[in-house]
């Protein structure tokens, strides 16, 4: 169970998600070309995670599950102004911002979906373009 403490202090990391609005149609998302091998290690653990609830923890399962599809996805919040940044798959590490930014966590949910459905990456590109380019 987590404390009302431990919540209060992620409380500013999740505002940051509130105060980033998507791209809309004036530029279109750029998809990187997921890196061979890459795994979901460093993607943040619920250790890190404490202060979250276990939608967010979920989320972050899901791109786990998923590190070969999210880091062939771009972003459409504002990560990618972080120097850190590369793909949907950085937005889950260390320094990125998915744990309270709803279009980071929107963009995992339905990319995990179409993947669970067996759509291709460029399938999940164009719906992910479609709700969010």
């Amino acid at each position: 169970m987590r404390t009302r403490r431990a919540f209060l202090q992620a409380l500013p990391l999740l505002s940051v998600g509130f105060l980033v609005t998507p791209r809309r149609a004036a530029a279109a998302i750029e998809h990187p070309d997921p890196r061979p091998g890459i795994d979901g290690s460093a993607v943040l653990t619920a250790e890190h995670l404490a202060a979250f609830p276990d939608s967010v923890l979920d989320i972050y399962d899901m791109i786990r599950e998923i590190p070969h599809v999210a880091d062939g996805l771009g972003c459409a919040c504002g990560c990618a102004a972080f120097p850190t940044y590369r793909s949907l798959l950085t937005c889950y590490q260390a320094g990125g911002m998915a744990m309270g930014c709803p279009i980071c966590q929107g963009e995992a949910r339905l990319a995990y979906r179409r993947h669970k459905e067996g759509q291709s990456l460029e399938q999940i590109r164009r719906a992910i373009d479609a709700r969010w380019g």
